[in-house]
């Protein structure tokens, strides 16, 4: 009978010896013991945690586990019971704390593959005989003159019971010395402190006999015990004050900047105080703080203000020396790190949208450029590139041919005998034109001192010459329109062209023998007269001749006004095509002259000279002015006209 208690005996120990070291020997992730320790006293309530419930440590929101507390005195494992222990996963609740119950406690957490372990400290002290409060106390400063309050730490108990759906409830009590030795409950309605909520107490006023321990008690029911637990804090009074710091820049504000680009943004807080300034600034980006690097720089400094409010301004620059494509759509915060609050302000980089308008404006400055270049180049070259689109496309142009027209133009220049006359001008109708135009370029002209008909009227002459002609090439000199008479008549008779047939009908009897001949016995300059007023009448009023001004000597202001005002006013309408412009000083007619000898020499075929080659600027302009020659038909009920 002995011997078989004895054996029992034997085997509950080693049964008990094998359970204490069970979570000892297995291979488990050691977390080792917790940095923070959980304080109590005797008849309060205890809440110990495990951190081993963190993404740090595995999944556990996809990963399932279990719980196991144990007792590392002892090695037994924690389980509920009434009245004295509650587990809830990783939370140890110790419901009536005794002395017997300090020392450490380990959290096993388990999954199906792995393991880990993490020891928690509860220190148990008895309470000061004589003292109201805890004898562990936190310290936290009050600021003398001002409204100021102190923090329960006591947080984290009612944060768990909250997640339990556990109601509780706080009070706070004012700690008495001396003969006053107590704790006194505050109350509401108490006129010393102000917006007193579950955790906080804050004073209207911090006076000098605040400078005492205020101690807050959390009472609930759990598990069945109504249990308690409390934290003193001593309240120092001080007379250096620092209140809730201000973020002015930057102001929650969306900013943007051009990658490649340099970039800064400066943080500036204003911290209200007196003597006391503990407050940190720091950048942050998603929640890390920014640090400076080769193309990250951080400049700080700080000066203080009496007025309007005293109290100290820090600033921290942020600069980037060059923007990435990663730095972009983040926000960045600056933030204040204080124990009376972090307030923060923050920026959100964004990319700078693309520049629409210099794309824009470069496309049309360099289509302004390029039109007005492209002007520029048509008004220097306008005649070489309109006698080429003639020459290139002929078959847009109308057939002249089918228009009843008999010559190209009508050349008018003072006859023989006529004022005005000159041999240098009538060399110039009667041989030069003809060799580049006819000969040259192929254009029929009726030239009055070689294609009249002998023994025709003047005026029948001019009417049906010049109505059988497309052009009119009026040559003239600074002489040629000199004459008073002259410039009276055409003046006169240039806007009524009937008035002025009429009466050279009348005088009909008194020219019937003149002709293109040109008898000087009677009136000299009718044909150039009516030939100036007919021309004039048709291309002023009617418009159904086109007149080109050739002008073979440069021209005075006070020679151009003795013109008659019809030519003037043709003159500043469509310009003169200037034969002087293309010839020296010297040779302005001398190159005429030479065409004649040529002509004499046999030398009709021969290469012309500069001022007679139909590319000549000179002759480029008369071709530019004279008929297009197509060869495209028109039908009388289909006509097409080309300005060029």
């Amino acid at each position: 009978m002995g011997l078989s208690s004895t054996l029992q005996s034997l085997l509950f120990f080693l049964g008990l010896h094998g359970i204490c070291r069970a979570f000892v020997q297995e291979n488990c992730t050691n977390y080792k013991l917790q940095f923070e320790r959980v304080f109590s006293v005797p008849g309060d309530v205890a809440m110990l945690n495990t951190t081993l419930v963190s993404p740090d440590v595995f999944n556990f929101r996809t990963v399932p586990f279990n719980i196991t507390w144990y007792n590392s005195k002892t090695g037994q494992e924690m389980s509920n019971q009434t009245g004295r222990i509650l587990v809830r996963m990783e939370t140890l609740w110790i419901l009536n704390v005794t002395l017997d119950d300090d020392g450490e406690y380990v959290s096993v957490l388990r999954t199906s593959s792995r393991c880990y372990r993490q020891a928690t400290k509860l220190i148990v002290d008895l309470p000061v005989a004589g003292e109201c409060g805890r004898p562990r106390k936190a310290s936290q400063d009050l600021t003398h003159g001002v409204s100021d309050m102190l923090n329960c730490p006591l947080n984290n108990y009612i944060s768990k019971l909250d997640s339990y759906n556990v109601t509780s409830s706080l009070k706070w009590y004012r700690v008495s010395f001396g003969k006053f030795l107590g704790c006194d409950l505050i109350v509401d309605g108490d006129d010393e402190y102000i917006d007193r909520d579950k955790t906080k107490l804050t004073f209207k006023t911090v006076q000098s006999y605040n400078n005492c321990s205020y101690t807050c008690t959390l009472t609930f029911t759990l598990g069945g015990i109504t249990g308690s637990l409390s934290e003193t804090i001593t309240a120092v009074v001080r007379d250096e004050w620092s209140l809730v710091p201000q973020v002015h820049e930057p102001a929650n504000e969306i900013i943007k900047a051009q990658k490649g680009s340099s970039f800064r943004k400066r943080c500036r807080v204003f911290v209200p105080g007196f003597n006391k300034t503990d407050v940190d600034v720091r950048w942050l980006v998603r929640d890390d703080f920014i640090n400076p690097s080769d193309r990250v720089n951080i400049e700080e400094r700080s000066w203080y203000q009496d007025v309007p409010k005293k109290g100290v301004w820090k600033e921290q620059l942020l600069t980037f020396s060059e923007l990435r494509e990663e730095d972009f759509n983040m926000s960045y915060f600056c933030r204040a790190y204080s124990a009376r609050g972090s307030p923060q302000g923050y920026f959100t980089l964004l990319p700078k949208d693309p520049n629409t308008i210099l794309p824009i404006g470069s496309v049309f400055g360099s289509v302004m450029v390029l039109f007005l270049i492209s002007v520029a180049i048509y008004q220097i070259f306008k005649i070489d590139i309109v006698l080429w689109f003639r020459r290139a496309f002929q078959v847009l142009y109308s057939n002249k041919e089918l228009d009843g027209k008999l010559y190209d133009a009508y050349v008018a220049y003072p006859q023989p005998y006529a004022f005005g006359f000159s041999k240098e001008v009538e060399a110039f109708a009667l041989h030069t034109l003809p060799q580049v135009l006819e000969k040259a370029c192929d254009y029929k002209l009726f030239i009055a001192g070689r294609d009249c008909l002998p023994g025709q009227a003047i005026v029948d002459s001019v009417e049906e010459n010049m109505q059988a002609c497309r052009r009119l090439l009026l040559l003239y000199t600074a002489s040629t329109f000199s004459s008073k008479r002259h410039t009276s008549s055409t003046s006169s008779n240039n806007n009524n062209i009937s008035k002025s047939s009429d009466s050279n009908d009348k005088s009909e009897s008194k020219t019937r023998d003149s002709s293109c001949d040109s008898n000087d016995e009677v009136y000299p300059d009718t044909r150039q007269q009516l030939e100036c007023v007919a021309a004039m009448h048709r291309a002023l009023l009617e418009g159904s001749l086109k007149v080109v001004l050739v002008e073979l000597e440069e021209i005075t202001p006070a020679q151009l006004a003795l013109f008659p005002e019809s030519v003037r006013h043709l003159r500043k309408k469509q310009g003169a095509v200037c034969w002087w412009k293309n010839q020296k000083t010297k040779q302005r007619w001398w190159m005429c002259m030479k065409r004649r000898e040529d002509e004499e020499k046999g030398g009709k075929d021969s290469q012309l000279s500069a001022s007679l080659s139909p590319s000549s600027r000179f002759w480029k302009e008369m071709r530019y002015h004279m008929p297009v020659r197509g060869k495209r038909m028109v039908y009388p009920e289909k006509t097409a006209l080309l300005s060029l």
